[in-house]
């Protein structure tokens, strides 16, 4: 086994992204971009009069954590809690009501007019929205030049932490994502469009309820004017819909946030967004271009009824997705009583069909390519062989993709051994353990969700399984 199979690779804490090598803390790549790629020739240019006197450079805005700890207004700041490419949030005490919130500030070096203008619709958009599951507006305004808006505390974690500490059952899932897709629907019943869900931005609290917020992206669907540019993309890759990813402007809608809600529903699921790459570039084409991986080969005892959920919200073409997210809401109903859903699973045939509509020019060679074989194959043994031989790449490539899983669960297990969460490295662990009736005797625990019939455990799995039996 390769030693990177070991290597622990760190994430962000807001949004869950793989960070690379030599990230500065506060620089996540993924956050950064759901500023939208304009966000560069604004941020780089003269400063505007409505600046804020914060810093603008990465060490200098992580200072700013111990400078700013104090009152401010009428809040007294306790605590930086959160921090993305946007802002930083502190938990805060307003003095007047003595009441605990949250406290939102625009970081010094975004503070352009745009940005102080996208601040303010977030204010002024979840201000309008009073709903169980969005997280409520108490104030906005200006300090000391300082750009800030007051909201609902929520004592807990966001869904990307959550789902970093620990597995999510299917049931939890789809509960979960019941909800947020009925506050979104609240939303666009409203005409207001999110654009930026995503699981940093869905918050739990200590009565494992979710809530949306930061709709720092939000848009009026009865706005004349719309802060984004042609061309210009905004929201956070991993979770963005195809057309957003295009940044092809006025085809953005509630299916873009129904999508969006199925990205998350594919992270709870999976433990990883729909796309993955190494580059922003990279993922972008993958969202707009490419179908993902059925979240059952990550999780192969998923039911089949919520990845058919799932999968018709990542549908490529918007009008084959949920309609509304009240729809997507219905069906998750359905699921959690044992229903029948709406939503059906598409064959491989129709799929295919898809696939050459989007690739016309790739799929004419494949066909021109499959003729020619046909032809060979009627008077020639050696079609036969050649079958085989795609056979065995096939599943030579299902190997390499269960084998990357493999690796990351090693890596996720030793990180939550060193943060001494023995249940969460058991689970990981354990998943591995054959599914065939030859297992070896010492694989104690469940039968494996992503085993399957050949075993991939190596000198690490046994290692850190030992190591669990130490702790005990």
């Amino acid at each position: 086994m390769k030693h990177s199979v070991m290597t622990a690779q760190s994430q962000c804490p807001q949004c869950g992204a793989a960070l690379p090598a030599e990230t500065l803390p506060g620089q996540c790549p993924n956050c950064l971009f759901g500023l939208g790629l304009a966000a560069a020739k604004h941020a780089s240019s003269e400063s505007d009069p409505t600046t804020t006197r914060m810093v603008s450079t990465g060490a200098s805005a992580n200072a700013l954590v111990h400078t700013t700890i104090g009152s401010f207004g009428d809040y007294e700041l306790l605590e930086e809690i959160a921090r993305g490419g946007m802002g930083v949030v502190y938990k805060a005490r307003q003095i007047s009501l003595d009441r605990i919130v949250a406290v939102k500030m625009i970081l010094g070096g975004l503070a352009t007019k745009e940005f102080v203008q996208r601040f303010r619709t977030e204010a002024s958009t979840a201000a309008s929205l009073q709903h169980p599951n969005i997280v409520a507006i108490h104030e906005v305004g200006v300090h000391d030049s300082e750009h800030f808006l007051a909201m609902d505390y929520v004592d807990g974690q966001n869904l990307s932490q959550l789902v970093a500490r620990r597995a999510v059952s299917p049931k939890q899932a789809a509960r979960y994502l019941k909800l947020i897709a009925e506050a979104v629907h609240f939303a666009h019943e409203r005409n207001i469009l999110h654009r930026d869900l995503k699981p940093a931005n869905v918050l739990i609290d200590s009565k494992d309820q979710p809530h949306v917020t930061d709709f720092g992206l939000a848009k009026r669907l009865e706005a004349e004017t719309d802060l984004t540019l042609s061309g210009q993309v905004l929201g956070s890759p991993n979770y963005i819909s195809p057309e957003q990813a295009k940044g092809k402007r006025g085809t953005v809608g509630r299916r873009s946030d129904v999508y969006s809600l199925g990205a998350i529903l594919y992270h709870l699921l999976t433990g990883r967004p729909p796309f993955q790459g190494e580059t922003l570039t990279d993922v972008l084409h993958q969202v707009a271009n490419n179908d993902p991986f059925a979240p059952h080969l990550l999780t192969p005892r998923l039911p089949r009824d919520l990845e058919t959920i799932c999968l018709k919200c990542l549908e490529k073409e918007p009008s084959r997705r949920y309609a509304t997210a009240q729809e997507l809401a219905d069906d998750l109903g359905r699921f959690l009583q044992d229903e029948p859903i709406h939503a059906h699973p598409v064959t491989r045939t129709e799929r295919a069909w898809r696939w050459c509509r989007r690739k016309p020019a790739l799929a004419g060679s494949l066909a021109a390519a499959a003729m020619l074989l046909l032809i060979v194959a009627i008077g020639s043994p050696i079609a036969a062989l050649r079958i085989q031989r795609e056979a065995r790449r096939a599943e030579a490539g299902e190997n390499a993709f269960r084998l990357s899983a493999y690796a990351s669960d090693m890596n996720v297990a030793q990180a939550a051994l060193q943060q001494h969460n023995l249940v969460r490295a058991r689970q990981l662990l354990d998943r591995w353990v054959p599914t065939n009736a030859n297992a070896p005797a010492n694989s104690s625990g469940p039968r494996a969700e992503r085993g399957g019939p050949t075993d991939l455990r190596g000198w690490e799995w046994r290692y850190l399984r030992s190591l669990c039996r130490t702790d005990e």
